[in-house]
C-alpha cells in the first residue's frame, strides 16, 4: 500500500509541473503578441515564442510530420515512465522521473492541441541567444539532470 501511493504521488508531481506550464503559457498568451519581448534584466526577456520543431527548434521548418513524431515518441516515453514510477525506486530517480514525465505531457500537450509548443523565456548575453524554452522544458532538465546525479549513487558490481 505504501508503494501505490508513493506511485501516485509521483504522479501528482508531473501534474503540478504539468499545470504550472500550462498556467505560465496561458498567462503568456493572454499578455503578448508573437515575437513580442519584454527585457526583464540584461540576460534574461520573456517573449511569447512558438515552436513547432524539438529541442532547439531543430526540424521546425519541416512541415506536417515532425508533430506527429515528437508526439509519439512524448507519448512512448511517458507509457516508459509510468511504468518505471510503478515499479518504485530511490526518492532521486523517481522525482527525475516526475519532473520529466510532467515536462513531457506539458509540451505534448501544445503539440496535440496547438500544433507548436509555447516558449517564454528567454536567456541572452551581448548579441548571444540561448533558445526559448518553457516551464516543461526547465522541468525535463532539472529531472535528467536528477536521473544523472541518481546514477552517480549507484554501486556497480564489481568486474568479473
Amino acid at each position: 500500500m505504501a508503494d501505490a501511493r508513493r506511485w501516485w504521488a509521483w504522479l501528482g508531481l508531473s501534474f503540478v509541473i504539468v499545470a504550472a506550464d500550462q498556467l505560465s503559457k496561458l498567462a503568456m498568451i493572454a499578455v503578448f503578441q508573437p515575437g513580442e519581448e519584454s527585457v526583464v534584466t540584461g540576460f534574461f526577456s520573456l517573449v511569447l515564442a512558438f515552436n513547432t520543431g524539438a529541442a532547439f527548434s531543430f526540424l521546425r521548418d519541416v512541415a506536417g510530420w515532425p508533430r506527429y513524431l515528437f508526439s509519439a515518441v512524448a507519448i512512448a516515453a511517458g507509457g516508459l515512465i509510468i511504468w518505471l514510477l510503478r515499479r518504485g525506486g530511490d526518492r532521486l530517480y523517481c522525482a527525475g522521473l516526475a519532473l520529466i514525465l510532467g515536462g513531457a505531457a506539458g509540451n505534448l500537450w501544445d503539440r496535440l492541441t496547438l500544433g507548436h509548443v509555447v516558449d517564454f523565456l528567454l536567456f541572452h548575453w551581448d548579441r548571444w541567444y540561448y533558445p526559448a524554452f518553457n516551464v516543461a522544458d526547465s522541468a525535463i532538465t532539472v529531472g535528467a539532470a536528477l536521473l544523472i546525479l541518481d546514477s552517480f549513487g549507484r554501486r556497480r558490481g564489481t568486474a568479473s
